[in-house]
């Protein structure tokens, strides 16, 4: 058996489930919808006002939700961003290039050395 596709949602669908009796979120390129959980949410229903009908995946990241928190939030899911329509995704160095590693490198290494000499110069010229 297949497994099951979500739907696909715009931003601007998302977007206009931004009231508090109507409330939508992304985290992560999935949709919520959080209208139910408003009166429930241990943080206050204040945060999830905040963004509601938006992208909030680094306001959820930065909480640091528990794997409980986590686990529950699929019984809210309603779907997914369209794919044309999702955040890059950051790759924390995992798609750099060889060369430009390299070259982060190397520019790292001169810029400590030329910060090491100078300070070497400003503390030997006082002697």
């Amino acid at each position: 058996m297949a497994p099951t596709e979500l739907k696909q949602y715009s931003l601007a669908d998302v977007a206009s489930h931004n009231k508090p009796n109507d409330l939508w979120m992304i985290i992560h390129d999935k949709v919520y919808d959080v209208t139910k959980f408003l009166q429930e949410h241990p943080g206050g229903e204040e945060v999830l006002i905040e963004v509601a009908g938006k992208e909030a995946s680094s306001e959820f990241d930065d909480v640091g939700h528990s794997t409980d928190a986590k686990e529950s939030m699929k019984k809210f899911l309603v779907g997914e961003v369209i794919e044309a329509e999702r955040k890059a995704k950051k790759s924390h160095g995992s798609k750099m290039t060889p060369a430009a590693r390299s070259a982060l490198v190397a520019g790292s290494v001169l810029a400590i050395g030329a910060g090491l000499a100078m300070i070497f110069k400003a503390t030997g010229s006082r002697k």
